[in-house]
């Protein structure tokens, strides 16, 4: 008992939540993964069970509603608006994660970002818990060269640059592009013929190598 003589379950406590955006890039545009819900397009999510951390939920989420396992993710912020969800009062721990498009499940519904937002409405707040996943992953992106490896091991320059492009929304120019991740690169010592241009040499990504310190200025003037 507290000094008022009231226990724990005296007070009103609300619902806990979890729900989860997996970003991704697919025909070089940003995207996010959804699943039809009782109010339309939704992040993949679900209530906390009993005895459940939050993670557990949170890899339960993607596994039972969008058929996807083994996805590495990370909590954003909690959402705790009061009328937030119209059930009732429900404070929900977002998460975030990206994949590679070829990671996602077959078939997988993905809604295309555009300037932070999803350009189609979602249910409840999610669209304000898709715009701090792209904040957060675009924080990773101006500090370490392809974090959720989106591309695949090997790449080249114009590769990447798209990539980044695709994360950061605009085109981003060539040459300071290219001195802001050389450091963090090595050679394969390939060559790749991309039609009629000179073939195009093909990198990897250093171990956690670090962009340029002006990496975060360049991708988001």
């Amino acid at each position: 008992m507290d000094a008022a003589g009231k226990s724990l379950t005296d007070y009103p406590r609300p619902s806990v939540a979890v729900d989860v955006a997996v970003l991704t890039v697919e025909a070089r545009e940003l995207s996010v993964l959804v699943v039809d819900g009782p109010r339309g397009l939704a992040l993949p999510g679900s209530f906390l069970r009993p005895g459940e951390r939050l993670s557990d939920a949170a890899e339960r989420a993607l596994l039972t509603k969008a058929g996807l396992a083994g996805a590495d993710f990370h909590q954003l912020t909690m959402f705790d608006a009061p009328d937030r969800d119209d059930r009732g009062w429900v404070l929900s721990m977002a998460h975030g994660a990206a994949l590679p498009v070829d990671g996602l499940p077959r078939g997988a519904r993905l809604v295309r970002i555009d300037d932070r937002t999803p350009d189609e409405p979602l249910a409840f707040d999610h669209a304000h818990m898709v715009s701090y996943a792209v904040d957060d992953l675009r924080a990773r992106y101006s500090r370490h060269l392809d974090p959720s490896r989106l591309l695949p091991d090997e790449f080249t320059v114009l590769e990447l640059r798209r990539l980044y492009e695709a994360v950061y929304g605009r085109p981003l120019p060539k040459d300071s592009f290219r001195r802001m991740v050389v450091d963090a690169l090595e050679t394969t010592g390939q060559l790749r013929s991309g039609g009629a241009g000179r073939p195009a040499e093909i990198f990897r990504r250093r171990v956690d190598a670090e962009l340029l310190a002006g990496a975060a200025t360049l991708v988001s003037d």
